[in-house]
């Protein structure tokens, strides 16, 4: 899973990246809240470790807009700011955490681990995924939406596999390329276009409410609460 650090300390967020890496994450990261809210919404990130501190925008202006633009990933707040005000301000903004310098990165590396647990859609056993009103099962491979069976092709299955998977986040079409195709097709023609057609054909047109959303100019979203194009 993507963690993204936005922290301005050259050696804390090196000290970060290292120790996620360990850890089996993928990480970037970032120095400034502006270039962090430009990779929460158009990248696929799982998890966000913030410092509140930083140069121009500050932690809480980014908690604040991710929240604003319907983005749902976790953020944990890692900052020197102890006071008790500054720990509920960042949780009433939006942050799913807060832990303040110094601190241990295994106690860090847990409670991530709880966020990213909590973050996932819905479980229904270990072989099944829920989101609103639709239902995957990964074994049988079978697709419900308010009860009705949706017969899907695999390449619709593995989109919507992915869109559970990362709901509420936006997906470019570089990414579903990526994931869907293993990087080997060509992205100048309009595959994703036409799968994402073909699986909202099954998903959304016999349903009052569409949970695939345009993202104009930037790719897809999957949105069981609704919103959106």
């Amino acid at each position: 899973m993507h963690v993204l650090i936005v922290e301005d300390d050259a050696k804390i967020a090196a000290f970060l990246e290292r120790g996620l890496r360990e850890a089996s994450f993928t990480v970037s990261a970032v120095a400034t809240a502006e270039d962090a809210l430009g990779a929460v919404m158009y990248r696929d990130v799982a998890a966000v470790v913030l410092d509140m501190n930083l140069p121009g925008h500050d932690g809480m202006w980014l908690i604040e807009r991710v929240r604003e633009r319907g983005s749902s990933v976790p953020i944990l707040v890692l900052s020197a700011r102890s006071e008790v005000d500054d720990r509920v301000g960042a949780i009433r903004a939006g942050a799913d955490d807060y832990m303040t310098k110094p601190f241990s990165f295994a106690e860090l590396a847990a409670r991530l681990d709880a966020l990213l647990r909590r973050s996932q859609p819905a479980a229904i056993g270990t072989t099944r995924l829920a989101a609103g009103d639709i239902v995957v099962d990964l074994l049988s491979r079978g697709v419900t939406r308010a009860g009705r069976a949706i017969d899907l092709q695999p390449r619709e299955f593995a989109l919507l596999e992915y869109f559970l998977r990362n709901r509420n986040q936006v997906l470019t079409k570089t990414m579903i390329l990526e994931r869907i195709w293993n990087y080997d097709f060509d992205p100048q023609t309009n595959v994703v276009d036409v799968l994402v057609s073909r699986l909202r054909a099954k998903i959304d047109r016999d349903f009052g409410r569409k949970v695939i959303h345009t993202i104009r100019g930037v790719g897809y979203s999957l949105r069981p609460e609704g919103g959106g194009a």
